[in-house]
């Protein structure tokens, strides 16, 4: 055997499990298809990550139409925590329980916000969080408070507080994962949608990784891709690799699967074999299915005779219409800033000219309203002819549209009367989930509360794919949450 414990994926999930696990002893192999990211010029310059597309993967996948798609997904260890908005809220107590929303209503968790609630706590003095939880009516109870205060606002920020306070919206700090004057000491920018290259970000490698790393029975393995899971009936015997242009097979006594929403399920369905025709895990025939991919709309609210001074822009949320605010009462999601645009990013995103693009990213304010995705079973990850096909269908965009007409309103009381506003396109990595659902039934799931699939003894799945809702938050605590209780429970055995 090459390990006690093999996990695939140095992400969120991979990285705090390798943490949990370290210290029992064992023999943990974290296999990562990527390499680590270097500090370079690249790091900090938005021409080369918004408008060359400079850490972009060199892949393709298609969607259902054959059309072909080239993923925003990262592939350095860490994965896409390297680039996230470092956001690590934590699901509400509700969306754990069925939610009605106007266009269905949400099946509920196998496990209850109670249980996980010791994991989120866990999980926030390893990822360093800052935040106030007193400042949000809709936080769930805590523990633990958090282990450091927000990140200050911005004058700007603080203005626009007030602003919305003055309409009697509640607004609230963004808890995050950020050292400040360590992040700015490399650059004046926003953190997010910027690679960290120098350990001022929580990401998944500068701290479930280096807490693991610590130990000497952890040892990870990069630039490792896995390309099969080899089973004999219930339980994996190899791992196959394709390493420096060779071949080889990784066996285990435990196999966890932490590659993400999309991949970690593409896998599964490659590794068919006879015991398991239509897939591995895939007995319920849920493997792939209940994509989900939260309805994000980033706005830019501007105003021609005012100045945006911010430079980091990202510490604020509302969250008045989370579990409210539709025609009957329904939830419409989350609000929150996003990181500072600046003239490049705008001309990379919105292909503008860079003098206007200057002009109105410096004069405006930027922000995004964010909504649930419900699961639906015909939004699915395929695996056709060798490649990875998405077939997203996205759900619960009245609900959206409604919250966004809300953020609209709110920035023009504001004093920001022009907005444009623009949804995120499939090949952003917006909280890829659900393909790999955890739940008690074998027959409507993938995976059981403890997160072992129900096919399989010794494979487990600890990534995004394994939620049963995406709720209307950044996913990063939970599945760092559920990653512990993990740990927790693979220790006892």
């Amino acid at each position: 055997m090459d390990a006690d414990i093999l996990i695939i994926g140095s992400g969120m999930g991979g990285a705090t499990l390798a943490a949990a696990l370290a210290p029992t002893g064992r023999r943990i192999l974290i296999v990562e298809r990527g390499e680590r990211l270097a500090d370079s010029p690249e790091a900090r310059d938005p021409v080369a990550i918004f408008q060359r597309g400079h850490y972009k993967p060199n892949e393709t996948w298609r969607d259902i139409s054959g059309a072909a798609l080239h993923p925003g997904n990262y592939a350095y260890v860490g994965g896409n925590t390297k680039f996230y908005g470092a956001v690590l809220l934590r699901y509400r107590a509700e969306d754990f329980a069925p939610l009605r929303h106007i266009e269905g209503t949400t099946p509920g968790w196998p496990v209850s916000y109670a249980e996980l609630e010791p994991f989120y706590s866990q999980a926030e003095t390893l990822y360093r969080v800052r935040g106030d939880a007193a400042q949000d009516r809709t936080e769930p109870p805590h523990s633990t408070p958090y282990p450091f205060a927000p990140v200050p606002d911005e004058a700007d920020i603080f203005t626009l507080r007030a602003a919305f306070t003055a309409q009697g919206l509640h607004v609230a700090a963004l808890p995050l994962g950020v050292d400040l004057d360590r992040w700015l000491a490399r650059a004046p920018t926003t953190w997010d949608a910027f690679p960290d290259t120098t350990g001022a970000k929580s990401d998944a490698e500068n701290c479930g990784l280096a807490a693991a790393l610590k130990h000497p029975n952890v040892t990870l393995l990069t630039g490792t891709k896995v390309t099969r899971l080899i089973a004999e009936g219930r339980r994996i015997t190899g791992v196959e690799v394709d390493r420096a242009g060779r071949h080889e097979t990784l066996t285990a006594t435990t196999v966890v699967l932490a590659a993400g929403a999309i991949l970690s399920s593409a896998l599964l369905l490659a590794s068919a074999n006879a015991d398991h025709p239509t897939g591995l895990a895939n007995g319920s025939d849920q493997v792939g299915r209940n994509f989900m991919n939260h309805n994000l709309t980033g706005m830019v609210a501007w105003n021609p005779f005012r100045r945006n001074r911010t430079v980091y822009e990202k510490t604020i949320q509302i969250n008045d219409f989370y579990l409210t605010g539709g025609p009957d009462g329904e939830p419409l999601g989350n609000i929150q800033m996003l990181g500072r645009i600046t003239g490049p990013i705008l001309a990379g995103e919105a292909g503008l000219p860079l003098w206007l693009a200057r002009h109105i990213a410096d004069h405006s304010i930027h922000i995004m309203a964010m909504s649930e995705d419900l699961p639906d079973p015909n939004s699915r990850v395929l695996w056709q002819n060798g490649e990875v096909v998405l077939d997203w269908r996205r759900t619960n965009t009245r609900a959206h549209d409604l919250l966004v007409g809300r953020l609209k309103q709110a920035m023009r009381r504001a004093g920001w009367p022009i907005t444009l506003a623009r949804g995120f396109p499939k090949s952003k990595p917006s909280h890829q989930c659900g393909t790999n659902r955890m739940g008690a039934d074998a027959g409507t799931s993938v995976v059981d509360p403890n997160l072992k699939a129900h096919d399989l003894d010794n494979l487990y799945i600890a990534d995004a794919s394994v939620l049963p809702t995406s709720a209307a938050v950044n996913p990063s605590l939970t599945v760092a949450a559920l990653a512990l209780r993990l740990g927790q429970h693979l220790s006892a055995t």
